[in-house]
């Protein structure tokens, strides 16, 4: 009876680890990426290291949400918070090492592909 209450506890515990592994696989399903971006306004900013750089996009509304539509250099800049502050989402980013870093948003309805509006951004990091 030993035997048998062990290999059911090892069945319901490998059981409840597929689950998570599935729950989590679900979970981690990201976004398509953003697809091509119209033109819209682009603008350099200059920055020493350590210096925070923040970024106001303005709040749209429809489901229409700011993504960042491109890679960036993180070794130049790196994506610390994001918050709605007014009529504004702002997404704030530090400077973390000297480089050039183009960071680029699309405005896409909800995670979609499609971009409706674009910003650019050029960050100069001393």
């Amino acid at each position: 009876m030993f035997q048998i209450h062990r290999r059911m506890v090892a069945l319901i515990a490998a059981a409840t680890a597929l689950t998570a592994i599935a729950v989590a696989g679900a979970s981690l399903k990201t976004a398509p990426p953003v697809g091509p971006l119209p033109n819209g306004p682009v603008s350099t900013i200059e920055t020493q290291r350590g210096q925070l750089v923040a970024f106001a996009l303005p709040r749209r509304s429809a489901g229409r949400v700011w993504r960042v539509a491109r890679n960036f250099d993180a070794k130049v800049v790196q994506q610390v918070s994001e918050a709605d502050v007014g009529a504004s989402v702002v997404l704030v980013f530090r400077a973390t090492g000297k480089g050039t870093a183009t960071v680029s948003f699309g405005l896409t309805r909800g995670e979609t592909a499609k971009a409706y509006e674009s910003r650019r951004f050029t960050v100069r990091v001393r």
